[in-house]
């Protein structure tokens, strides 16, 4: 159509990666989309059915005797009601949603982590949240994501809740990231971590092959469910 040579649009659409607005799959390309996050009550609709068998299996991987973080959102929501039946589990979290689910279960402790409200998320976040954060021994943290690639990593659309994801993030020796099948087509635009960050992904399997492959190719444990 364009009368280009296929070795030209290949150049176009590696520097079009470069740049961040396409996403290279087998054959050609997908859009990058850039944007902000919609609010919870639409979240919790979308992409429903797969949040519940990525919450069901990323609930699989919290142990008896430990002490995990859960962030607040829809995606982290969908674990919460696979945890009742552990012992011994202690979950921080940054959630109020979290924290009014989990207290249906007398047997996990949870401590919520102060902080300025936000209201809208029904989440904690700011100095007092990163401050408290400091005064626990976290072994796994559990969180959702907005955009995740290989060569971005873990981004975010509120610049307002940076240093406190960046927080969450690097307060556990792993870092479980709960993401459906479309968050992999789509960026935000702050960058919150490296991909190599991340111990494990969990995600749905209408994913695209080639992007798992690339972020199994960077050390990251892809489960598909």
């Amino acid at each position: 159509m364009f009368g280009a040579s296929p070795s030209t649009i290949r150049r176009d659409l590696d520097q079009l990666q470069d740049q961040g607005l396409v996403a290279r799959v087998h054959g050609g390309a997908t859009i990058t989309e850039i944007g902000d996050e919609a609010p919870p009550p639409v979240r919790a609709t979308t992409h429903a059915e797969e949040k519940r068998r990525i919450g069901q299996r990323a609930a699989t991987l919290v142990e008896e005797g430990t002490v995990v973080l859960i962030s607040g959102g829809t995606s982290t929501g969908a674990m919460l009601g696979h945890l009742g039946h552990l012992r011994r589990l202690t979950v921080v979290t940054n959630g109020i949603n979290v924290a009014v689910t989990l207290a249906q279960s007398p047997s996990i402790e949870v401590i919520v982590l102060g902080g300025l409200l936000r209201s809208e998320e029904m989440s904690l976040l700011g100095h007092v949240t990163v401050q408290a954060l400091q005064e626990f021994q976290i072994d796994k943290v559990f969180m959702g994501a907005f955009g995740l690639d290989a060569r971005h990593g873990l981004t975010g659309s509120n610049l307002g809740e940076t240093q406190t994801d960046r927080a969450l993030i690097s307060s556990a020796p792993e870092l479980v990231v709960l993401a459906d099948s479309s968050k992999l087509r789509q960026r935000g635009a702050v960058r919150l971590a490296d991909i190599t960050a991340i111990s494990a992904l969990v995600t749905d399997d209408c994913a695209e092959e080639a992007a798992l492959d690339s972020i199994r190719s960077q050390g990251v444990r892809v489960i598909v469910c």
